[in-house]
């Protein structure tokens, strides 16, 4: 995990423009807009969307959330809910276009226009951004579970196969209590964050 910066994230700040809207203040939406409709935008080409199509997919995006803005049941979710909607979206177009594309003419033998077409593997700049916020709701709970508690994740997250027995030297518990007080460390961890409304990480 990243310790994150000492502010406030754009799932933050996509939650209050939605809480602001639902209040009938459209300006703090339009305010998020801006600032969200680059990472959008790139989380749209990267699925494939050609560019001239891409800001028709965002707008589709923005108009989606105004109409369930009332449905969503969690705000901090919003941004992640936007993300998700963003490349359902360009999916949908990219299938769009192909399909065009065969009534128009027979499919054509892969090329280097082609291939530029296809939705990119690799994760898009939206994982980046939803790791981000994972990784800041994760430090923010973090820091009020008990010290003992904080010690002994922070320990066991920096590897997939923890050294119990180096562990248990760095921080004096005994080997055969780690597992059962991770488990319960882990417990409070998941507690902490639904009572924060950080339910989409858990």
């Amino acid at each position: 995990m990243n310790r994150p910066a000492e502010t406030s994230s754009l799932g933050d700040r996509a939650a209050e423009a939605l809480l602001a809207f639902r209040e009938g203040r459209p300006d703090a939406m339009s305010g998020f807009v801006r600032e969200a409709n680059p990472l959008l935008w790139r989380t749209v080409r990267s699925q494939g969307v050609a560019r001239e199509g891409a800001d028709d997919v965002v707008q589709q995006t923005w108009a989606a959330l105004v109409r369930h803005a009332d449905s969503i049941d969690e705000p901090k979710a919003t941004l992640k809910w936007l993300l998700v909607t963003a490349r359902r979206a360009a999916w949908e177009a990219v299938r769009k276009d192909r399909t065009d594309d065969v009534r128009r003419t027979e499919l054509p033998d892969d090329d280097a226009e082609t291939t530029t077409t296809l939705p990119d593997p690799a994760p898009g700049p939206e994982a980046e951004v939803l790791r981000n916020e994972r990784d800041r709701a994760l430090w923010a709970a973090l820091a009020e579970l008990p010290e003992r508690c904080r010690e002994l994740l922070r320990l066991v997250s920096l590897a997939d196969r923890p050294d119990y027995r180096s562990i248990s030297a760095a921080i004096g518990m005994p080997v055969g209590s780690i597992g059962a007080t991770r488990g319960r460390c882990l417990a409070k961890l998941r507690t902490v964050l639904t009572e924060r409304g950080e339910t989409s990480w858990t």
